[in-house]
């Protein structure tokens, strides 16, 4: 299970970020999950609860945005949702594409600070 190793790194940075605010409790960590970027949204979460016992981050929340797989058609020369993980064809042509635009991210985004 790699979101545990996932969910410590994120913990790690925003202690860091944290200390660098001057230790200001964290509320939330907004983070954006793409739909290829290999981790199980579920697993995060419960990870991130685990990573955060006994840390700064201790009953803060995991806000998770989920981003959907998005290519570049070459065809229609546009962006274009695809319509599932198995099949990256254009929902307007239906010619393939493997130029992905979105949807590898893993990135934390945003921190909610406690006032």
């Amino acid at each position: 299970m790699h979101e545990l190793s996932i969910a410590i790194s994120i913990v790690d940075m925003v202690e860091e970020e944290s200390a660098r605010l001057g230790g200001k409790p964290i509320a939330a960590v907004h983070l954006k999950l793409g739909a290829l970027s290999g981790v199980v949204k579920g697993a995060l979460l419960s990870s991130y609860e685990l990573a955060c016992e006994n840390t700064v981050l201790a009953g803060s929340a995991l806000v998770i945005e989920d981003v959907p797989i998005v290519v570049h058609c070459p065809r229609c020369d546009a962006r274009r949702a695809v319509q599932s993980i198995q099949s990256f064809c254009c929902v307007a042509c239906g010619e393939f594409t493997a130029e992905v635009l979105e949807g590898r991210e893993l990135l934390v985004t945003g921190l909610e600070i406690r006032e």
